[in-house]
């Protein structure tokens, strides 16, 4: 599975490309950001985002794009930007029919590092470790954007199990009889 990972921001878009399957050594295809300058207009920002990303999607033709999701944070400006560049980057990949995974920071921090508390530092680590690197990916928005990647990966085996379990349980579920609905007419 090659699994695009997208850390979104407006200033930098950290961006991930991983190859692998879940119990199996892990390969970095390549690893970097999308800047913008924080002095431009939003509408160019946006634009920039796009077009970075969508020469990612060219260039490794990933299977899935692995998204963080949005969490709310105390400053509104920074969470604007990031779901701007988060919805930039879901629209880049559904227009080419790319499957779009979120997943939260603690569930990454989580898969990663094993602590869904782990700071920035530990996380650059793991990744370096489970993708045997000479040293972590900078800035830490690319080493964020890998460990989308290797999340999901190692996340998606269980994950299709289950929507597998709940699609069979829903068609096997007897529907509930509906009420009978009440008459238009007068009644005595």
């Amino acid at each position: 599975m090659r699994v695009l990972g997208v850390d979104p921001g407006l200033t930098r878009c950290g961006v991930g490309v991983v190859e692998g399957v879940a119990g199996r050594p892990l390969t970095m295809l390549g690893v970097g950001v999308v800047r913008t300058p924080a002095d431009a207009d939003l509408g160019h920002r946006l634009v920039a985002v796009e077009q970075g990303l969508e020469q990612w999607l060219d260039e490794h033709r990933p299977e899935v794009v692995a998204v963080e999701r949005v969490f709310s944070q105390h400053n509104v400006r920074t969470v604007m930007g990031t779901a701007q560049a988060s919805a930039v980057a879901i629209l880049c990949a559904s227009r080419r029919g790319i499957p779009v995974v979120l997943h939260t920071p603690s569930e990454v921090k989580a898969a990663v590092t094993g602590s869904g508390r782990a700071d920035k530092a530990q996380v650059g680590a793991m990744v370096t470790r489970l993708l045997r690197l000479d040293a972590p990916p900078k800035p830490a928005d690319a080493a964020d954007a890998l460990a989308l990647a290797i999340c999901h990966i190692w996340r998606a085996p269980a994950q299709n199990r289950l929507q597998r379990a709940a699609a069979l349980h829903a068609s096997r579920t007897p529907r509930a009889p509906q009420a009978p609905r009440a008459s238009k007419g007068r009644t005595i």
